[in-house]
């Protein structure tokens, strides 16, 4: 029944077409035929038409309003005046047909109703396209300060966008939470459409809460209706938004989450809240993950690229868009410490160096030092124990370095501490103790020891 009832409501915007295009259609041959009485017989058949089509129109306008979720207070001078203009489409037929019933509409002059019936129309009309595309739908395009200008609220789509130098300023409510729902709720949850007579945009509306109470409860997000309907699995029919419409992020429920825990403020700032900048990290802006430094430097001249190709050393732009170079020794096995000296032509534009599986030492360590722009640094499978690498720990570029199955030794593990922006380190097959440090410098440095092993599910066997 349920299933009918919003198939039928949403059958509303073509079915009310119908009456209005025979109300129409009468009017301009009533008007045609003022002289020539050609259509005595046909005019009114159309406006009985017509009444029997607002009759349905009403019905099926009823049944979207109980069930898209619209207020009362929305719909009902559409409402009403649909009715009247089925009424109305009724008695243009006993006044313009042949039949006795309904005399005394007689003697109403036919201009006078006329004139009636194109008005119900048209109000009619222009409340229904209100309450389908808004108020505002004529002057959608304009610019929000100019609908603003106008006196038209307005709900745009807003992107949390913090900083490290304002995260702590930045209204909680106003610059977090409101961006937010307007995003993902507003479409349902507004003056124009309030599903459940409930309306987010605002303290006064988000406060007041809908046809089953309050959807805030005070420091209690696991009790409040508003964070319950979203932490749902979509699959619940329960989940709001709709699993059809766009879904908050993990990052957006946790906010709401700690939003509503910490009683839900209004006209707080991050700080005066208490909000942690973990929650609030993932909406800083995303700083680029280049593999080299955001800088310029010259083009390494060709002739010296030349010559260390000639040798076996790979030298590759890391991309069209920078000087920066990649270098690799992978067919070049017999590299050592000594050879170091052939990149001093290229030092400055070296970004990667993958002296992997080559001869180098710990002695490399001091050569390596002269490479300004070192990003990323591979060492894995050589003999190297580690002794000098604190050398490195002035690079201002460095981020990763890999030195999986060599010899490098624990006691250096704390050395990476001092490392200005390293990130990576990966210890696979090494002297560290697998089970031990995982991380450096209060997180900011991850140490992997690779070696995973995955869960077997149910999907990694095939039963043929």
């Amino acid at each position: 029944m349920d299933v009918l009832k919003q198939l039928l409501g949403r059958l509303h915007p073509i079915i009310v077409h119908l009456p209005i295009g025979f109300i129409i259609l009468g009017l301009l041959l009533q008007w045609y035929d003022r002289k020539r009485n050609e259509f005595n017989h046909a005019i009114p058949l159309i406006f009985l038409w017509a009444g029997y089509f607002a009759v349905l129109a009403c019905i099926s306008g009823y049944a979207q309003y109980i069930g898209e979720g619209y207020t009362f207070e929305t719909v009902k001078w559409h409402l009403w005046l649909g009715i009247a203009t089925a009424i109305f489409s009724f008695l243009m037929y006993f006044k313009v047909g042949s039949t006795k019933k309904f005399a005394w509409v007689k003697p109403i002059p036919i201009i006078v109703m006329t004139l009636l019936m194109f008005i119900l129309i048209s109000v009619t009309g222009h409340l229904g396209g209100t309450i389908t595309h808004g108020e505002d739908y004529l002057v959608a395009p304009l610019p929000n300060t100019i609908k603003s200008a106008l006196g038209f609220e307005t709900f745009e789509e807003k992107e949390i966008t913090l900083t490290e130098e304002t995260w702590k300023e930045a209204q909680i409510y106003e610059d977090i939470i409101k961006p937010i729902l307007n995003n993902k709720c507003i479409s349902c949850h507004s003056p124009k459409k309030s599903k459940g007579e409930l309306m987010l945009h605002n303290e006064k509306a988000i406060l007041k809460g809908g046809e089953n109470g309050v959807v805030l409860a005070m420091n209690n997000a696991n009790a409040s209706e508003l964070f319950r309907r979203i932490d749902l699995p979509k699959t619940d029919e329960d989940h709001m938004p709709p699993k059809d419409k766009t879904q908050p992020s993990k990052e957006e429920i946790k906010l709401i989450r700690a939003w509503i825990d910490m009683g839900h403020p209004f006209n707080q700032t991050i700080s005066q809240a208490g909000l942690e900048k973990e929650l609030v990290l993932p909406f800083f802006p995303k700083q680029p993950d280049n593999n080299y430094p955001d800088i310029e430097v010259a083009e390494a001249a060709q002739d010296s690229v030349k010559i260390i190709e000639a040798k076996g050393i790979h030298v590759d732009p890391i991309d069209k868009t920078s000087n920066f170079l990649k270098v690799s020794c992978i067919n070049k096995p017999n590299f050592t410490d000594a050879d170091f000296a052939i990149l001093k032509p290229i030092a400055t534009q070296i970004a990667i160096l993958d002296l992997g599986a080559t001869q180098v030492t710990d002695a490399i360590f001091e050569k390596l030092v002269t490479l300004s722009n070192l990003t990323i640094l591979k060492l894995d499978n050589t003999a190297i124990s580690g002794k000098n690498i604190s050398l490195l720990a002035s690079k201002e570029y460095l981020k990763s370095i890999n030195m999986t199955s060599t010899d490098f030794e624990e006691t250096h593990v704390q050395e990476l501490e001092n490392f200005k922006r390293l990130k990576k380190v990966y210890l696979y097959k090494t002297k560290v103790n697998a089970q031990g440090t995982k991380t450096l410098k209060d997180g900011q440095i991850t140490v992997y020891y690779g070696n995973y092993e995955l869960p077997q599910i149910a999907a990694d066997s095939i039963i043929y």
